[in-house]
């Protein structure tokens, strides 16, 4: 197992870390390897890395080639981790998800015993492990980068490509101005394109022909998104860019972003290609999965940048581990700056579907000023608010497909579109509350609803009889209760309404709608016109 520090960790230096504030650690199961950071958050609020870890264990080659994970292969993964339960053990960090997060990604993901390696690296080491979908992956890219948006004012002025080719998948994430326009993940990776040149018994000289496919792929994506390429700034991520920045510019000051020429990882590319497995292990001193991956993940950057006629790309250390970390640390994750990226995503989903956005919007500031009003009785957060919001944002996406049942129309067009940031569990969760914004409330025999754990069948419970109460409000789509004064006691939620209209439709509304919200929160709706007593 590798293991390289910052710097040399003595018990002496770990009694001061300790001291200093409150380690936490990421684990990443990746294709090729399992790889671990450790860090905390400095007084200053910077995060710093104390340690990294990693182990090369071939999960993507068993994955893409049987679409399950042998049992030797689980047994030396289980190991592995053992082994890094023993360093967090040093570092006196416990196996709590405040301090610890266990990721895997496509290998895990894809394998048809996905579950019952989880279960086994569960029972062996005690870490949950939780297998990241596209979206979480783009989350974490996403806050890996940000703050090099922040130190980078070029950045911030062109649009931007981040790309990633690992060993199962290629990420693709673009940004202009700092707002992400889209992300997509393509299910070909650099061990994929080795086991299908494996799999056909095709010579390692069709290699290209693969990468050409995966290019005109990403062009093609990039066309139909309407990126810029003029001014792009292509910033290539991986272990396999830093390793080639490493050999080429020895003294990259790992803080600041490489700006690598493009011809010069060209020819550092060839030279890699020109070597077979055995060599590269034996020459550069790496495992074997790091030298089958090598090759075709630069063979990927190299032409991506060819096929958009730039001179350099840039390469940065930042991991997707260090995007991980920041959301442990509360340092971007449902943060103003951040959420706003997901609603941007929202509201572009529902112009693809002609929404009514000034009713959307209308709902959405009712049922937020409700959320903050029962703060007391729901116990939920921002995480939870955020949920609601693209809720209220997506209820009558449904309306595109058809006026009856639109409601599990919008839960179907949900469920089955991107949100940038949300995964799957969550986009499920934002589904079912536009769901159940209307007709039925949530049941047992419901799909979807039927697979949720207690907890979030509960969170399901408690933002849809919001959603319902704001959508009530609205229910002429006139936008006539604007900023209404909401107030709580033990057994009414009061709704006062300043300089309002006749409120007899949206009276007659809410009470329709009302009996969710009483058998959730215990509570009567009551709205009044101001001045009215009763």
């Amino acid at each position: 197992m590798k293991r390289s520090h910052t710097r040399p960790i003595s018990h002496a230096m770990i009694d001061r870390i300790l001291k200093a504030g409150r380690p936490m650690a990421v684990i990443d199961v990746g294709t090729t390897s399992v790889r671990m950071s450790i860090a905390q958050v400095t007084p200053d609020g910077e995060l710093e890395t104390l340690g990294q870890l990693q182990q090369s264990v071939s999960l993507g080659r068993a994955v893409f080639a049987d679409q399950e994970i042998g049992r030797d292969t689980i047994e030396e993964c289980v190991k592995c981790l053992k082994n890094f339960c023993t360093v967090l053990r040093e570092y006196q960090i416990p196996l709590d998800s405040s301090r610890v997060r266990a990721v895997a990604t496509s290998a895990v993901r894809d394998a048809r015993n996905r579950q019952a390696f989880l279960d086994r690296v569960y029972i062996g080491t005690g870490l949950e492990v939780d297998a990241i979908d596209e979206a979480e992956v783009s989350r974490f890219t996403y806050l890996c980068v940000a703050p090099l948006f922040q130190t980078n004012a070029f950045l911030r002025e062109s649009d931007a490509l981040l790309v990633e080719v690992g060993g199962g998948s290629t990420e693709v994430l673009a940004l202009r101005n700092e707002r992400v326009l889209f992300s997509e993940g393509f299910r070909l990776g650099s061990l994929r394109m080795r086991q299908t040149l494996e799999d056909y018994r095709a010579p390692a000289s069709r290699l290209r022909d693969i990468v050409e496919n995966q290019i005109q792929r990403t062009m093609d994506l990039m066309r139909r998104r309407a990126l810029k390429i003029e001014g792009l700034n292509l910033m290539a991520m991986g272990g396999d860019t830093r390793f080639a920045a490493s050999h080429l510019v020895p003294d990259w000051d790992k803080h600041e972003l490489l700006r690598l020429p493009v011809g010069k990882l060209a020819e550092f590319t060839d030279g890699i290609l020109s070597h077979s497995v055995d060599e590269l292990v034996r020459r550069y001193h790496l495992t074997y999965p790091e030298a089958e991956t090598l090759g075709p993940a630069l063979l990927t950057y190299v032409r991506l940048a060819e096929a958009m006629d730039l001179r350099q790309v840039l390469i940065t250390s930042v991991s997707m581990r260090d995007g991980v970390l920041a959301e442990m640390a509360g340092q971007g994750t449902w943060t103003s700056a951040f959420t706003a990226q997901i609603v941007n995503s929202a509201l572009a989903l529902g112009a693809k579907y002609n929404f009514d956005r000034p009713h959307a919007e209308q709902v959405v500031a009712l049922a937020q000023q409700f959320f903050t009003a029962l703060r007391k009785e729901h116990r939920l957060g921002a995480h939870h608010e955020l949920i609601l919001r693209i809720a209220g944002l997506l209820h009558e996406i449904g309306v595109f497909v058809s006026n009856r049942s639109h409601h599990k129309h919008s839960m179907y067009l949900i469920q089955n579109s991107e949100i940038f940031g949300l995964g799957q569990r969550d986009l499920l969760l934002v589904a079912l509350v536009a769901r159940y914004h209307r007709r039925a409330t949530p049941a047992d025999s419901h799909e979807g609803y039927s697979k949720l754990h207690r907890e979030d069948r509960i969170v399901v419970s408690k933002l849809a009889s919001i959603l319902r109460m704001a959508d009530a409000l609205d229910r002429g789509h006139m936008q006539r209760v604007n900023a209404p004064e909401v107030k709580t006691t033990a057994r009414q939620m009061v709704i006062t309404v300043r300089n309002a209209p006749d409120l007899t439709l949206e009276a007659l509304a809410l009470d329709e709608k009302a009996e969710m919200f009483r058998e959730v929160y215990g509570m009567q709706a009551v709205l009044r016109k101001e001045g009215m007593r009763g």
